[in-house]
């Protein structure tokens, strides 16, 4: 009786022209809201075409769900594909079990997911993207058993591989501690080093400048001390020693230049046949 009602129900609403541009107009503004990233717009309208409008479409359910996992509302995301599944269209049942092996391999319910792609293959055997997940991960189901397994049946070899891994560890931490200590070693070695370079050119320079000043008091080999008696007799003529020097230095270019003329005046020559004297 309720089908029968559905039917009806159904039926009236595809054959009023109003009921049926109002569900076209929402169905492209829901589609648009999801392709521009606005999800909740696209549920707002996914929503009323299933419930107030009553169009009972499994494309319609699909995107529905698909906008809620875009939301990251996973309970209603699980809800609405999982109504997906019973779809009589072979790929949006695949697609709808797909994405529900996907959430539950995110919540880390890994076996229900690999059931969940399995259905997904089963229904459309060219979805590669559910073989994919399948196969990936069944791999990784495996290898997860394959690692309990030999837990359970040699506890005492993983033991041993951890204190291996733990004194490798150790070994290498006292590498390590060692190469810092002998770096610290080097370097302390380098500072002491430019220290004591940076004392001895220090005490370098002090006795540059000890001899320097040393130099600098002695009297010079030049100036030379007048005689005392000398002193004396300037003193009474009432000529101080250096316009005595001056009076010197006068007298001896006086004495050159007379020097110079007498050289240069000229001789008379021998007559021939006479002797010298």
């Amino acid at each position: 009786m309720k089908v029968l009602i559905f039917a009806i129900l159904s039926l009236i609403v595809y054959t009023d022209p109003g009921k049926i541009s109002k569900i076209n107009t929402l169905k492209s503004e829901a589609r648009k809201a999801f392709n521009s990233g606005d999800y909740q717009t696209a549920v707002s309208k996914y929503q009323m075409l299933k419930d107030s409008l009553l169009v009972n479409e499994d494309e319609i359910k699909l995107n529905l769900a698909h906008a809620y996992y875009q939301l990251n509302d996973s309970a209603q995301a699980i809800s609405t594909y999982q109504e997906a599944t019973a779809s009589l269209d072979k790929t949006i049942r695949s697609k709808a079990n797909q994405q529900l092996g996907i959430i539950n391999n995110q919540q880390g319910k890994f076996e229900e997911a690999l059931n969940n792609f399995k259905q997904a293959i089963k229904a459309d055997p060219n979805n590669m993207d559910a073989r994919y997940n399948y196969e990936m991960l069944k791999k990784k189901l495996e290898e997860k058993k394959k690692q309990e397994e030999q837990q359970k049946q040699d506890p005492k070899q993983n033991d041993q591989q951890k204190n291996k891994n733990e004194e490798k560890k150790e070994e290498q931490n006292k590498k390590d501690k060692e190469k810092s200590e002998q770096e610290k070693k080097e370097d302390q070695k380098k500072s002491e080093n430019k220290d004591e370079k940076s004392k001895e050119e220090k005490k370098d320079e002090e006795q540059k400048k000890d001899e320097q000043q040393k130099d600098s008091e002695k009297p010079s080999e030049e100036k030379k001390e007048t005689p005392p008696s000398v002193s004396e007799k300037l003193q009474q003529m009432k000529i101080s020693e250096e316009k005595a020097k001056m009076l010197l230095e006068a007298m001896k270019n006086q004495e050159v230049q007379y020097l110079q003329q007498n050289k240069r005046k000229a001789t008379k020559p021998k007559e021939k046949g006479k002797p010298d004297w």
